[in-house]
Order: C-alpha cells, then structure tokens, then sequence
C-alpha cells in the first residue's frame, strides 16, 4: 500500500473524452494526495443531462454555465483539488482557468474502441456511446502554453496514478 504524496496546493483537472476513465483516475489521484475530488458530471444542469441523455451534444451554450461552476467550485478549494471534467476545447479550458488560474489539466488519452467498449459497459451514466464521435472531433489537444500533461491511460490505474504525479511534480515519500 502506498503512503499520500505531499498535499497538492493547486488544482488538477482530469480531462479527456467520456469513457477514458476521468472519474475512476481523478479519485485515485485525489486519494493519493488526500485532495479533494468531484464529478464535473454532477455540476450539470438536468437539462444538459436531459440533453445529452437523448444522444444530443451540448452545445458551446449549454457549457458555458456549467464550466463557470466547474471553475468556482476548483477556486472554493484553494488548498487543493481534484476534478473530472470532459475539458474538450481550449476555449473551455480557458473559462475554467479564469476561474481558478492555477489549474493543471491531466489529459487522458484512449484509444476510440477502447473508449466506446468501456461506455457501452457502462449502465449508470447518462452519455450514451453514440455521442463518442463528437467528443473526439470536439477534443483539442493541450497546447504548449497550457499547464498540463497528456497520460495514455488504457492501463493499470496505479501505472496511471503514479505517471500523472512524476510529471505535475509530485512523487511518493
């Protein structure tokens, strides 16, 4: 069993497609470093969950709001957070970002089949799999101005775990 690395002073948001394990990562990462965690999923409006629940994509509008929140809520936890959240597009990053400057965004990179097998196994999540397509077409990559990381993370969950923590600088004691 592995000891929690040193507190995370700053905020991380594990970002990527549905389905490329932001929850299950997100939770570890903020077990580790005995951080705060949340779901920007739970941060949805019921009419953006009614929404994507009928395999419509939400638009730039329906996000607005919603990543407004995800920022508060990073700000409101200044001693250190951890978030799931799709974070698809620079520009939503960014509104994130306005929120809580300091954030580190955790891109996890899957494969496509990999992703639409893990939402298609899935029976308790709104995002139905025939919305994958457009989140990969939506995905923007990290920039090189952005502070972040990208972590293949179709493995081990303790392989991914201690991967993001080398490379946002927090390593075990």
């Amino acid at each position: 069993m592995s000891r929690p690395a040193t507190p995370v002073r700053h905020s991380i948001v594990v970002m990527g497609v549905a389905g490329c394990g932001k929850t299950v990562v997100g939770r570890a990462i903020a077990g580790r470093l005995g951080s705060t965690f949340a779901d920007a999923d739970d941060l949805h409006s019921d009419a953006n969950v009614t929404k994507m629940a009928s395999g419509l994509a939400l638009d730039d509008r329906d996000r607005e709001e919603w990543l407004g929140l995800v920022g508060r809520w990073l700000a409101q936890h200044p001693d250190g957070s951890v978030m799931a959240c799709s974070a698809l597009r620079r520009r939503y990053r960014d509104t994130v970002r306005d929120e809580a400057p300091d954030t580190v965004f955790v891109h996890l990179q899957v494969d496509p089949d990999v992703v639409e097998a893990r939402v298609n196994a899935r029976s308790e999540h709104f995002m139905p799999a025939s919305l994958i397509a457009s989140q990969f077409q939506a995905l923007e990559p990290l920039e090189v101005d952005e502070t972040g990381v990208i972590i293949e993370a179709d493995r081990e969950l303790e392989d991914i775990v201690d991967d993001v923590l080398r490379a946002i600088g927090y390593a075990r004691r």
